[in-house]
């Protein structure tokens, strides 16, 4: 995601035609794109994590290699890949494939499919900083002070010094910015770090208060909106 907050796409080809026609499609999506001219160059580019999409002009097996390095890479996060092919039939490791030749039409409904699962795995992974203290209750009601360091759609970030495992259930209520009360939440330790770090899942969150952190992630991530309908 870039700084002004659209999603971010590598474009790999040669073809001035298929650029021609994706990139205004890219625009319309109000998303930002990077050109890279082979499949074998393209990975480097994506150090970091910071690529929501990859729409790949397949080359073969230099295009095979790309993907397969995208899907052993160690980044959390992975872009959602668009193959554009000849062929038309499914190619593994891509999530939409989109035959030749490309027509404004057709590469417009693989690139909002793609652009929909992007807006999903966004919400999904985002986390949202945050430094709230809370006193949360741990195993046989005992008093767990932590800090919140962030949030998102699935679980949150924690500092404590006190010592949690992996399987510990905590409980708090807790304040978001700007939200007219406290939500109730329930979570489990999921990893530790020995610096006091902890990551957690949610396990329980009642339905009104579950509505409010969903406004709440809502606000938070907003995304430029495309000049077409999604």
């Amino acid at each position: 995601m870039t700084a002004d907050m659209a999603f971010e796409c590598l474009f790999v080809s040669r073809d001035p035609g298929v650029f021609g026609t994706i990139s205004r499609i890219l625009r319309d999506l109000a998303i930002s794109t990077n050109l890279c001219l082979s499949s074998s160059k393209a990975f480097p580019q994506l150090a970091g994590g910071t690529t929501d999409l990859v729409v790949v002009d397949w080359e073969g097996e230099s295009s095979s290699d790309l993907l397969h390095d995208i899907w052993k890479s160690t980044e959390r996060k992975k872009p959602i890949i668009v193959a554009i092919s000849t062929l038309g039939t499914p190619i593994p490791g891509a999530h939409i494939v989109l035959k030749k030749p490309v027509t404004a039409e057709s590469g417009t409904k693989s690139l909002k499919a793609a652009y929909s699962r992007m807006l999903l795995d966004h919400r999904r992974h985002a986390r949202y900083p945050l430094m709230i203290s809370v006193e949360a209750v741990g195993d046989s009601n005992r008093a767990v002070p932590v800090t919140i360091t962030d949030i998102g759609d699935g679980g949150l970030g924690l500092v404590t010094k006190l010592e949690l495992i992996i399987g510990d259930i905590l409980s708090f209520h807790l304040w978001l910015p700007g939200s007219i009360r406290s939500i109730y939440i329930e979570v489990r330790v999921l990893w530790t770090r020995d610096d006091g770090r902890v990551g957690c899942e949610f396990l329980r969150i009642p339905p009104v208060d579950i509505n409010i952190l969903h406004a709440w992630i809502t606000r938070k991530s907003q995304i430029k909106k495309p000049v077409v309908a999604v």
